[in-house]
């Protein structure tokens, strides 16, 4: 493969791995921060993305090499008080388990995938994946606010979370909606599409409910992720392309309350 083939190739996937490690770090910040350090020893040894003939694979790889041997976010000298907070809880949950999960529901990779990039086999990685969801599933419970205009697919995310465990606050199918939803009954966590009912953008009733009320986090579930894989600022640790299934929602939600629980730990 050519310098320029293997550019576009690495171009293609690289929204997908800063999507993943987003999702692994809880903070943008961190995990563009991991994106970058695996751009970097790729540029400094071609030949260690060059030994998987998937370019997908091959990027996941060395970036869960880096991930494993750094053990906290590359550039920890901004971490704000809830980032640690959630590493240190992390550190309490089975090895490798959450990356084999998000490997698997969000970024859709089979088993035998998940092992070629954590490096175990494929009975392995389907274990650590079971190991994940009984982990996280349990760990918290919260309140959910869905903001979503098609009632069919709101009624499913409502189902799949209240089989979780969790309260659904209601369902908001207009911007304006989601803004007095959320006055009614504060979310501990938001999942939204971002074209709703009327015209009106689940992007902006996000980003009003964020400055009023301070830091939820957020699942987008969108059928149309490229607008919110830019590159540009700021993006959603949570990112849920449809059509979804439902271990993907429950992943998403398991993750994104495990963060959010965070912020009510003890330091220590």
């Amino acid at each position: 493969m050519s310098s320029a083939d293997l550019a576009q190739s690495i171009g293609r996937e690289l929204p997908y791995l800063r999507r993943y490690a987003r999702a692994l770090t809880g903070s943008q910040r961190a995990g563009d921060n991991y994106a970058a350090a695996t751009l970097e020893a790729i540029l400094s040894d071609r030949s260690i993305l060059l030994e998987e003939d998937d370019t997908r694979i091959g990027l996941f790889r060395t970036f869960h090499a880096i991930w494993q041997s750094s053990g906290q976010p590359v550039d920890d000298s901004n971490r704000t008080t809830r980032e640690m907070r959630a590493q240190d809880h992390l550190r309490n949950l089975t090895a490798n388990s959450r990356e084999a999960l998000l490997l698997r529901t969000i970024e859709e990779l089979r088993f035998d995938q998940i092992g070629r990039v954590m490096q175990v086999d494929e009975a392995e990685a389907e274990e650590l994946v079971r190991i994940a969801l009984n982990e996280m599933s349990a760990s918290m419970r919260g309140k959910v606010m869905v903001i979503e205009d098609e009632m069919i697919i709101a009624m499913d995310l409502k189902g799949i979370v209240q089989a979780m465990g969790h309260e659904v606050t209601g369902v908001a199918r207009t911007h304006s909606a989601a803004i007095e939803l959320a006055g009614q009954s504060r979310p501990d966590l938001i999942l939204a599409d971002i074209q709703l009912a009327d015209g009106s953008s689940g992007i902006d009733a996000v980003n009003e409910l964020l400055r009023d009320m301070g830091d939820i986090p957020v699942i987008f579930i969108t059928a149309f992720p490229e607008r919110l894989l830019t590159g540009e600022r700021p993006e959603p640790a949570f990112l849920i392309s449809k059509p979804y299934n439902e271990e993907q929602v429950r992943s998403a939600v398991s993750q994104a309350m495990f963060f959010a629980s965070t912020e009510g730990l003890d330091a220590a």
